[in-house]
C-alpha cells in the first residue's frame, strides 16, 4: 500500500478553507494535562470532490464503497478532477474528536501522522479547533488520505490510501497515552487490527478512562463478532452503531431496533443505534429514548454525520445530561454536518450550531 512511498509533497491537489482558533476549550479545565476526552484511530485528510456520475466509470470499484489504493493510483485519480478537491481533517474518532472540541470539550487524540505537509496541515488544523496535539505518533511516511468522490446523489465513493497511520502498531501504545483522560473513543476501524485494538483498548483500561466504541462498519463487525461481545463483557461505557452493525453484532435481521438497543444495553452499556434519516435509539439500563429524526431537505454530502453524531453524544454523556437532551444534540449535529460538503460544519455556521446545541442541555 501506499505507506511505501514517502515523500514529502506540497500537495498543490487540496484547496483549504479556514478556520478560526476555537478559544473554548483553553478555559473549561484548568488543570494541567487533564483531558475530557482522547480520540484513538486514524488521522486521515479527506480530500472532497464532487463529481458527475459519469465519472465513477474512471475509477475501478463499485459505487458508494470504500477502496484502499496506493499512492500512484491516489495521485492517478486526483489528476483527473477538473478541479483540485478541497481538504478537511478526517477520520472516524478524528473527526468525532474534532467536533467535540468545538463543543467545548477538553480532548486530545491519539493516532499515527505522516511527515508531510498534510500532516502538518491536519495538526494545525487540530490545534485551531483546540484539540491537545501532544500524543499525535509520527512515521517518516506520506500521511493518510481519503479521496472522497460526491456524486449528484450524495452518495460518497472513496478511495483510502492509509500511508503513515497504518504503522500504528501495538507496541506504540502504553496507559502513559491515556494518562489524565477520563474517557478514550475508539473507532471500530482499528478492529481489522485485532493486537492493535487489544493494545489501546487495555492501556485505555489500565489508564483509568471509561470507552466508548464505534463499531464503523458492518464488515468489521461481521469479521470481529466474537471480540465484540468479548469486549462488551469486559465492560464498555457507550456502544455506537448503526442499522447494519447492531443486526450484524447479534445476527438479527428481523427485531426491531428499539429492541436491538435494549440487547446491546443488557451489556451494561449506554446502546446508541443510528437508523439515518429515521433518527436514533438510545438505551442504558431500564430506559430507552427513541431519537426522533431532524428533517434535512439540503442535505449534500452525509461524511461524518456519524461521527458528529458520536460527538454530541459524548459531550452530554461526559457533561451528565439525560439520554433525551444527548440525543438531541446529536442529531443536531449529524443534521447540520450532512447540509455541508465533507465532515465539518463550516465556521461560518459553528457558532449557531453550537449555540443551539448547548441551549438542548440542563440550564447552568
Amino acid at each position: 500500500m501506499c505507506e511505501q512511498a514517502a515523500s514529502r509533497s506540497a500537495h498543490p491537489e487540496c484547496r483549504f478553507s479556514p478556520l478560526r482558533p476555537n478559544p473554548e476549550p483553553k478555559t473549561l479545565n484548568p488543570e494541567p494535562g487533564r483531558f475530557d476526552l482522547i480520540g484513538v484511530g486514524s488521522p486521515i485528510m479527506d480530500l472532497l470532490a464532487p463529481v458527475p456520475e459519469a465519472f465513477l466509470a474512471r475509477v475501478p470499484g463499485a459505487k458508494g464503497g470504500m477502496v484502499l489504493v496506493d499512492a500512484a493510483e491516489m495521485e492517478r485519480i486526483v489528476g483527473l478532477l477538473d478541479r483540485p478537491p478541497a481538504c478537511t481533517p478526517g477520520g472516524s474518532a478524528a473527526n468525532t474528536t474534532f467536533n467535540a472540541a468545538r463543543l467545548g470539550l477538553r480532548t486530545t487524540f491519539l493516532g499515527k501522522v505522516g511527515n508531510d505537509d498534510l500532516a502538518a496541515a491536519y495538526r494545525a488544523r487540530f490545534a485551531a479547533a483546540g484539540v491537545d496535539g501532544s500524543r499525535f505518533k509520527q512515521a517518516a511516511l506520506p500521511n493518510a488520505r481519503c479521496l472522497a468522490l460526491v456524486t449528484p446523489d450524495a452518495q460518497r465513493t472513496m478511495r483510502t490510501c492509509l500511508a503513515a497511520a497504518l504503522t500504528l502498531a501495538p507496541a506504540d501504545i502504553a496507559p502513559a497515552d491515556f494518562r489524565g483522560c477520563r474517557h478514550a473513543h475508539v473507532e471500530g476501524y482499528l478492529v481489522f487490527n485485532r493486537a492493535l485494538a487489544d493494545a489501546v483498548l487495555d492501556a485505555a483500561r489500565a489508564a483509568g478512562c471509561t470507552i466508548s466504541l464505534d463499531l464503523a462498519s458492518f464488515e468489521v463487525v461481521r469479521e470481529s463478532r466474537d471480540w465484540l461481545l468479548g469486549q462488551l463483557r469486559r465492560g464498555l461505557a457507550i456502544v455506537l452503531a448503526n442499522e447494519d452493525e447492531i443486526r450484524a453484532l447479534f445476527e438479527d435481521a428481523t427485531s426491531d431496533y428499539g429492541t436491538l438497543a435494549r440487547r446491546l444495553a443488557g451489556y451494561g452499556t449506554l446502546a446508541a443505534v443510528k437508523i439515518g434519516a429515521d433518527g436514533a435509539w438510545l438505551a442504558q439500563g431500564g430506559a430507552l429514548h427513541r431519537v426522533a429524526p431532524a428533517p434535512v431537505p439540503d442535505a449534500i454530502d452525509t461524511n461524518g454525520a456519524g461521527d458528529a453524531w458520536a460527538a454530541g453524544l459524548l459531550y452530554g454523556f461526559l457533561r451528565g445530561w439525560s439520554l433525551p437532551a444527548c440525543g438531541a444534540l446529536a442529531g443536531l449535529l449529524g443534521a447540520e454536518t450532512v447540509r455541508t460538503l465533507g465532515p465539518i460544519i463550516p465556521d461560518d455556521r459553528w457558532a449557531g450550531v453550537r449555540a443551539r446545541g448547548l441551549a438542548l442541555g440542563p440550564a447552568s
